[in-house]
């Protein structure tokens, strides 16, 4: 063979070696393919699943839903109609991504999916975080060692497990998505659980031993299988591999702020006032020849009446869940300069009311944004202002303050009465009569019937939460040392010192509704001849809302150690079991009081709404009833259909509403400073009207 026929033969062999690897690699693609499935009308219950084929196994899926594991080739829980994707790779590092839709079919899924995109915007712009836009901090949640619990594979909270076999010594290294314990239930199922970051492990549950998701009463701490420590601080990582990050939401921050702002500026007013506002809410500077419709109690039940409703109860849950007993701090905390943010509110709110000759009364945050702002020489700025709070009361009206509170109430109720199961549309219908039958006679009806429910409700529910935590007193001690450490010392997979103090203050923003602007409507169909005395009136209110339910609920879950129960649970679910740990009956208990706490927001929220309404198509009683009979249809339609995004939108409205309120706040705190002083004055002089039968008391 020649050397010339030799280096031909090389290069035949070379380009016949190519093609061979060229055609293994070929055969070796990764083919993705997503197949669908709505399963049912319901809205957010779609699932996608993955078949791959080639590439080299094991692949790793990563879904935008952040829930799903990077190990699960299935996502559940999706939103119909809206954009989804997963991005597959293999052991080789090829990947392929897959964007996917899950059609809508049902009204309810292309309705909310419709709404959702608005939902996504109202949410960025409320929820935005300008510190960490601004690199003021690092938003990204960092741990030196992350906590092995029990699977959440179900949501059955009383299961225990024995830990049958440790498959990682103790002490030693284990690698991410490793196997290193095998637990038996006591329903006799196996399961493995597996590493979820590389590090050192160490057994804290030994084998043999008994293990609960709920840990044991007065422990405050949730039981753990095991740690794993790192080498050095990592970022926690959601399901899906993303990392995780604490946000202070600029909402949070906008009510905060004003809440501190009045505090400061009106000299800290909630401690100075308090024993008036209490004075006042007991009738004694009542006048009945004052103009106005409500006595101060009145204006003040139905306040608390709009406030006091399923985030005392859910909400709280949630957030102590996340945020460990260390959110009831912070959460107290931001209740109490709250209430000097109300005060300024409902001052304005009476101060600038409108009585017709009818005696029907026109007040509220649109009133003093329009014409306060018009003294300020910000005539086209209050219009406006006052304008967008209108529109945003009447979608808050319709969504948080009736639809969520309908809906909630259904699925609960249904939970203790089996037989309403399925039948909401026939709840809704009994809801919006009993609605109907209050909300119809105006205020005066209102105010009557919240002045007898509120009280009612609250003292029902702290005497059940006193019951939980007098059978657990001998863990006061422990629980305060609990709150207080986890408040300034938070675990950093809870989100450390950031994410503990957000959830506190956002859980009392969102509860409180002091900045909303919404108490300001109801206190101004008050009867006074001065409206600081208002303003002194709602100090109490978030008070009663934040500082004295929200902190019960708090505790109930604290003391009977529910807030690390790692359970899975909702917010309700898991105050109700924290409640049943003590009487079983308990929970019963609770679904009353809730229906009462949503059947008053109702009713409140009514008021709001159409006062809002009127603001905007005009004061007419025929367009009054319009609005009322469209409440009440919205009323059914929230026990009856799933309106995941719209009242997630309507709930969102809420909050919105603080900006336009805020502002005019901050434009008129000069006014409102100079009212008070010169009813203080009156106060230390007795030039107040004093109701006779508190001037016979005293003799």
């Amino acid at each position: 063979m020649t050397k010339y026929t030799f280096c031909a033969f090389l290069a035949l062999f070379f380009v016949f070696s190519n093609n061979t690897i060229a055609q293994v690699q070929s055969t070796d693609e990764l083919v993705v393919n997503v197949e669908f499935l709505n399963p049912s009308s319901e809205i957010n219950d779609g699932v996608a699943k993955v078949e791959v084929q080639g590439g080299k196994p094991p692949y790793q899926y990563k879904w935008s839903n952040v829930e799903t594991s990077l190990k699960s080739k299935e996502s559940d829980g999706l939103i119909e109609g809206m954009k989804h994707s997963v991005l597959v790779s293999d052991a080789n590092g090829n990947s392929v991504s897959k964007e996917f839709k899950i059609p809508a079919e049902s009204i309810t899924e292309i309705f909310n999916s419709k709404v959702q995109p608005a939902v996504d915007v109202l949410g960025a712009i409320l929820f935005w975080d300008p510190f960490a836009a601004l690199g003021v901090y690092d938003p990204v949640v960092y741990s030196s060692s992350i906590n092995i619990k029990l699977p959440l594979k179900n949501k059955v909270t009383n299961l225990d497990y024995e830990v049958e076999k440790w498959l990682v010594a103790d002490g030693s290294s284990v690698k991410k998505g490793e196997d290193i314990v095998v637990l038996l239930s006591n329903q006799n199922e196996k399961s493995t659980v597996v590493a979820l970051a590389d590090g050192t492990i160490n057994h804290i549950t030994k084998e043999g031993e008994f293990i609960s998701r709920i840990p044991e009463t007065g422990s405050f701490k949730a039981p753990l299988l095991g740690v794993i420590s790192f080498d050095s601080a990592k970022p926690l990582l959601h399901p899906n591999g993303e990392v995780k990050t604490n946000t202070i939401p600029f909402i949070v921050i906008w009510l905060i702020l004003g809440s501190i702002f009045f505090t400061l500026r009106l000299k800290f007013v909630n401690i100075r006032g308090f024993k008036h506002s209490l004075e006042l809410a007991r009738g004694k500077y009542d006048d009945p020849d004052a103009p106005g419709t409500i006595t101060h109690f009145q204006a003040m039940a139905t306040a608390v009446s709009a406030t006091v409703g399923l985030g005392n109860i859910a909400g709280v849950a949630v957030a102590i869940s996340l945020g460990g007993a260390g959110a009831t701090f912070w959460m107290f905390l931001a209740g109490f300069f709250g209430m000097s943010l109300k005060f300024a509110e409902c001052t304005l709110g009476v101060k600038y009311r409108f009585i017709d000759e009818e005696g029907r009364i026109f007040g509220g945050p649109m009133n003093y944004l329009r014409y306060g702002l018009e003294k300020q020489n910000l005539k086209k700025l209050g219009k406006f202002l006052a304008i967008l709070f209108a529109v945003l009361g009447v979608g808050a009206s319709f969504g948080g303050g009736n639809m969520l509170q309908s809906n909630q109430a259904f699925k609960i109720v249904s939970e203790q009465i089996p037989f309403l199961q399925g039948q909401g549309f026939w709840f809704g219908i009994g809801f919006a009569l009993l609605v109907g039958a209050v909300i119809i006679g105006g205020i005066k009806s209102i105010a009557n019937v919240t002045a007898k429910v509120v009280p009612i409700m609250a003292i029902f529910y702290v005497v059940g939460c006193l019951v939980v935590i007098g059978y657990h007193i001998e863990y006061i001690g422990g629980a305060v040392l609990a709150i207080v450490d986890g408040a300034f010392s938070a675990e950093a997979l809870k989100g450390g010192f950031i994410g503990v103090l957000i959830i506190g203050l956002q859980r009392a923003a969102f509860s409180s509704e002091a900045g909303v602007g919404s108490a300001a409507i109801a206190h101004s169909a008050s009867k006074t001849n001065h409206p600081i005395a208002d303003g002194f009136t709602s100090l109490v209110e978030p008070f009663i809302d934040t500082m004295l339910v929200c902190t019960m609920t708090a505790l109930v879950l604290i003391f009977t150690g529910m807030h690390e129960s790692n359970s899975g649970l909702g917010g309700v679910e898991l105050t109700a079991d924290a409640f049943g740990s003590v009487v079983s009956w308990f929970p019963a208990v609770l679904a009353i009081a809730v229906f009462l706490f949503a059947f008053s927001t109702m009713v409140s929220w009514s008021y709001y709404g159409m006062r809002s309404w009127t603001y905007l198509f005009g004061r007419s009683k025929k367009l009054e009833l319009v609005y009322k009979v469209m409440y009440l249809v919205f009323v059914v339609l929230g026990a009856s259909v799933s309106l995941g995004a719209v009242l997630s939108f309507a709930d969102m409205m809420i909050l919105a509403m603080s900006f336009p309120n805020i502002i005019g706040l901050y434009i008129m705190a000069p006014e409102i400073s100079a009212d008070m002083k010169v009813y203080w004055d009156k106060l230390k002089t007795g030039k107040l009207y004093i109701n006779p039968k508190f001037i016979k008391s005293d003799d």
